[in-house]
């Protein structure tokens, strides 16, 4: 049975996305511990994220890894928070989160209530960031 990051893959469910490669991709989680919080996942449905083969699995933490890189510079934080719980989906994922404080990974916290037009504007800062870190043209 698809899973609900699966039916966002294939656009059968919209979602504010802020990167996207062949084998990835990374949203914003509509129900945020903060402003910024994104989920990455791979486009191929796997369960456990230890199920991942070993290049896929590499492929996914670089991939976070330049939209961690994009979250930052949106949002000054001393760190984008990592968290893989993978309990809620059953489609590996990894949360970034800008973190001030250890308590901002509490997932236990009340979640935030963003508008839709907020979720897009966020998406679009993020998605700016990552062209700026991702790009690699000389002036």
């Amino acid at each position: 049975m698809s899973t609900i990051f699966s039916k966002i893959v294939s656009n059968e469910i919209p979602a504010h996305k802020v990167a996207e490669s062949i084998d990835y991709l990374a949203f914003l989680d509509v129900n945020p511990l903060a402003k910024g919080h994104v989920l990455v996942i791979p486009k191929k449905e796997t369960d456990y994220i230890f199920d991942i083969n070993d290049d896929e699995y590499m492929g996914m933490w670089v991939f976070a890894k330049i939209v961690a890189q994009g979250i930052k510079k949106v949002f000054p934080c001393p760190k984008v928070g990592v968290a893989v719980v993978g309990l809620e989906v059953a489609h590996a994922h990894i949360h970034l989160i800008p973190i001030n404080k250890v308590d901002d990974m509490n997932f236990a916290r009340e979640k935030l209530l963003l508008a839709a037009d907020e979720l897009d504007s966020i998406a679009e800062k993020i998605r700016l960031a990552i062209s700026e870190v991702t790009n690699t043209t000389d002036d």
